[in-house]
This record gives structure tokens, sequence and C-alpha cells, in this order.
């Protein structure tokens, strides 16, 4: 295992105590999504500050393509954009919204990072989980 996983490892051994304290699991996982939200904020300021040392010993023309890539929403930020839209007022699959992500916002996620989001968005009663007939996979609709 990497380096980071370690240590992301030992630090989530570290607060699981704090967490399992709290009898609601919306509330579980609003507490994870925060502090993992706070920890990639972070990662992103120490890679910042990482690329304007490399640039200062490339000239201004250097170009750091971990920057770039990192300026792209990510699946929560996407999610609470389309909640903004009309696009949950018919119902969705994992898989649908996945491809919107990509084409409309040029952002490309992979069903499973996408599948927990919407299960919180469902259990903070902004989004409807219900079962599609034809194929007995979950859809996603306004609630």
């Amino acid at each position: 295992m990497s380096k980071q996983t370690e240590k992301l490892k030992k630090q989530l051994l570290e607060i699981s105590d704090v967490i399992n304290a709290f009898q609601s699991e919306a509330v579980q996982v609003k507490i994870i999504d925060r502090l993992l939200d706070t920890m990639i904020d972070w990662d992103k300021e120490s890679e910042e500050q990482q690329g304007k040392r490399s640039r200062s010993y490339q000239g201004e023309e250097g170009t750091n393509n971990r920057e770039s890539a990192s300026r792209k929403p990510g699946a929560t930020k996407v999610l609470n954009q389309l909640l903004q839209t009309n696009f949950f007022d018919h119902p969705h699959s994992i898989a649908d919204i996945a491809t919107y992500c990509k084409d409309q916002y040029d952002s490309e996620f992979k069903t499973s990072e996408l599948s927990g989001i919407l299960l919180k968005l469902s259990n903070e009663s902004k989004l409807r989980r219900e079962r599609s007939e034809e194929n007995n996979r979950y859809e996603y609709v306004r609630a």
C-alpha cells in the first residue's frame, strides 16, 4: 500500500470511535464526507504549493497537469449542481447520471463514486431512490 493509504487508514482508525458514537448513519456519513472534503482541500493546497515551487524552477512556461486536473469539480459538487437543474425531474439510473456528467460537465465518474453520494442525497430527502420495473435497478428522482 502507498504511504498516503496507510496514513489515511491510521487517521480513520483514530477517529472511528468518535464517529461510531453517533447513532445515526446519516450523521456518520456526513462527518466522514466533510472530513474527506477537508483532506482533499489540504492535498490540493499542498499540490499547489509544490506546483508553484516546480514552476519557479521551470519558469512560467512549465505546466502542471495534476493542477489542471484538480480544477474539475468532484462528484458531490456535480451532483449538487444537477439538483439545481431539472435533470432529476425524471428518474435516472446511476449509469445515466455518470454518462450525463461526462457529456455535460466533462467529469468522468465511476458509478461506484456516484452511488454513495446518491444514497446520501436520498437519505437527506433530496432525491428518491426507486427500483425500476424494467431492469430491477435503482433510479433516482427528485424527492
